[in-house]
């Protein structure tokens, strides 16, 4: 299959002054990125430990001394903390809008062909209240904040990732230890 149709030919030769182009840019450990004012950054494909030019989530926000990674450090493990206690607080605030209580008894067999009565506890809220919509907003924030937090885990630069892992594992250490967990024994189905 010819694939001629895809090439352009420009008599202006750019070797001197663009970089070479990869086809397959998996196979290298870094490629270009960058708009068309000749702007161009390079992106890891790999883990590496640096501090200059490192572009975070923003096109204007650019790291490029030790002390602006420091600094990036820090905000990141801040918002990777606030994530786990984000997550933890909506459970919370669940747990205490839980306006409908509605208890189902039902029929089970017991030993020796005895019959006995199961209950099961139904919990809800309702859809239009202030509760719900506090927890759509949380919500949304929540999404946003996890999205920002993958792309600067995808930077591939190992402080960055370092401080996004110990963020969160600093916020569900201090924020999920109240966090109660109820296991029922008689449940078989999970």
């Amino acid at each position: 299959m010819s694939h001629s149709h895809h090439m352009v030919t420009n008599s202006v030769d750019h070797s001197s002054t663009m970089p070479p182009s990869h086809h397959h840019p998996a196979t290298s450990a870094s490629h270009l990125h960058g708009g068309g004012d000749g702007n161009m950054m390079m992106m890891h494909m790999t883990f590496y430990f640096g501090f200059t030019n490192v572009e975070l989530l923003f096109s204007g926000l650019v790291i490029n001394t030790a002390g602006e990674m420091a600094g990036a450090f820090v905000g990141v493990f801040l918002l990777a903390m606030f994530y786990e206690g984000l997550k933890i607080a909506r459970e919370g605030l669940l747990r205490k809008s839980q306006v409908s209580i509605r208890y189902n008894s039902m029929p089970v067999p017991g030993p020796n062909g005895t019959i006995l009565m199961e209950t099961h506890k139904t919990v809800g809220q309702q859809m239009l209240s202030f509760p719900h919509l506090l927890q759509t907003v949380l919500h949304i924030i929540q999404v946003v904040i996890s999205y920002f937090l993958m792309l600067i885990f995808m930077t591939y630069n190992g402080y960055l990732c370092i401080a996004v892992a110990a963020g969160a594992g600093t916020g569900y250490f201090l924020f999920s230890w109240k966090k109660a967990v109820v296991v029922d024994i008689t449940e078989h189905c999970h």
